[in-house]
């Protein structure tokens, strides 16, 4: 792809770990310049999180939340690192960071200090629990976000114990919520001249995603809770139910998809039984319809009962991830690729995004500060001067 949208935008990622990482990838990935900055010694704290490492200093966890990333490491604290960044900041579009809550106003990420060197500077924060509140110090994570904004309490089996989401969703989520916003600023910048803080909170974006079961109880004081079989909250059937050789999740959540579901599983009386007439009648009955369900599609398995329904009802096989990564609709979508890396090429998940039908190619992130020399380079630093900077451990 010859032009990607965010070509000739320079964006300083002070960042490190998943969420920030995470977003910044979304704009590197989509063409903008993305400069880690790393702190020393050892840079990204990725870097070094196994279990399977791709050399000193880099990892599998690392590349997964870097690609197309550049990197320089540079010590933020000391005069001389700060005069290097501040140059940079002259040249950049935007500066984002995920620091604990109380660090961007004491290492002048903030736009009341930027802006002094670059007005138009687009300055965003992700932490924890935002910088404005009694938190801004308090360190925090992806799994405390699950605890505190209920997720814990919604996910699970009734009575058991609580259950986080498999996956780190409150960061990934956070990280795009910050590229968005980030970009948002950034269209303003261009119009008014002027940049701005842009803040996001693991917090905030974990509670605003608790979406309609927080309308309800804010509302009208119905507390959501747990169902059974991963079932939704109103519609019935949409849950997992069992098949022969393992599960499948049915969404029937039009009236014409469990009409047809009822005639494909051969089961019409269903249609006529009182308890089943309609969605308030099916979410009273959910219990009684379950085993009723159980009982036709554990007849054949489950590859049979998607391919019967496929495209005629919302229906899945529910799959752990060797299979849902070796489905072969994943590659003949495109979203697998090949990344070439000094320890051998790294199959690696492709950016859901499609520009113009095409999706976007990953680059790996280079080692700890490979760009410095260049990037120095290109702020009129001599090569005496460069030497020096890196004898320091500036660099």
């Amino acid at each position: 792809m010859s032009e990607l949208p965010l070509k000739g935008v320079r964006i300083l990622a002070v960042e490190q770990y998943g969420a920030g990482p995470y977003g910044s990838m979304h704009l590197a990935d989509l063409g903008a310049e993305v400069i880690k900055i790393e702190a020393p010694p050892g840079g990204d704290v990725s870097r070094s999180t196994g279990p399977y490492f791709l050399g000193e200093g880099d990892s599998q966890f690392f590349q997964t939340f870097n690609l197309n990333k550049h990197s320089l490491r540079l010590d933020l604290k000391s005069a001389q690192g700060r005069e290097v960044f501040e140059k940079l900041v002259g040249t950049a579009d935007a500066v984002l960071n995920n620091l604990r809550g109380d660090q961007p106003a004491k290492l002048g990420l903030d736009y009341a200090t930027l802006s002094k060197v670059n007005p138009k500077i687009v300055c965003a924060h992700l932490s924890a629990y935002g910088r404005d509140n009694e938190r801004a110090a308090w360190p925090g994570y992806d799994y405390l976000m699950q605890a505190e904004a209920g997720f814990m309490a919604l996910t699970g089996e009734p009575g058991q114990p609580p259950v986080r989401f498999g996956l780190s969703m409150v960061d990934f989520m956070t990280g795009t919520t910050m590229a968005m916003g980030l970009l948002a600023a950034l269209v303003g910048a261009m119009r008014t001249g002027e940049g701005r803080d842009v803040d996001v909170s693991l917090f905030d974006v974990a509670l605003h995603q608790l979406s309609y079961p927080a309308t309800w109880y804010l509302n009208e004081g119905h507390e959501t809770t747990r169902l059974e079989r991963s079932a939704h909250p109103s519609t019935v059937p949409c849950q997992v139910y069992r098949t022969a050789d393992g599960w499948v999740m049915v969404m029937c959540m039009l009236e014409k998809f469990w009409q047809t579901f009822i005639a494909g599983i051969d089961r019409p009386q269903l249609g006529t039984d009182p308890r089943f007439a309609d969605f308030p009648a099916r979410r009273e009955h959910r219990e009684a319809l379950t085993p009723l369900v159980d009982e036709a599609l554990m007849q054949h398995d489950t590859a049979y009962w998607t391919e019967r329904f496929a495209g005629k009802i919302p229906i899945a096989p529910v799959f752990d991830i060797a299979q849902a990564l070796d489905n072969p609709y994943v590659e003949r979508i495109g979203m697998l690729q090949s990344v070439d890396h000094p320890q051998g090429a790294q199959r690696m998940l492709r950016n859901p995004i499609k520009l113009d039908g095409q999706r976007v190619d990953g680059v790996a992130c280079p080692p700890l500060s490979a760009d410095a020399d260049a990037i120095l380079s290109e702020l009129g630093y001599s090569a005496d001067e460069r030497a020096k900077l890196v004898e320091q451990g500036v660099v």
